[in-house]
């Protein structure tokens, strides 16, 4: 089973699974003030808006994010 991790605000839960990321850095350099490898946590998902967020999940060549919408 694979480790997947949570990152959730009012309107939508974004889905990371660390075991199947590519690294290919296209979140990092669509959403860097969202997305940024060198801080804890990686991910502020506050950052961006839903519709931002779920456009740039849409684009993640491995598959590695994805999200639930609530």
């Amino acid at each position: 089973m694979s480790k997947t991790i949570h990152y959730s605000n009012d309107n939508i839960t974004i889905v990371w699974n660390p075991e199947i990321c590519s690294h290919s850095a296209k979140c990092v350099k669509q959403l860097p003030r969202v997305y940024n490898p060198k801080e804890r946590p990686w991910l502020k998902i506050e950052n961006a808006t839903t519709d931002e967020l779920k456009k740039q999940i849409a684009t993640c060549p491995s598959g590695a994010l994805s999200y639930i919408e609530k």
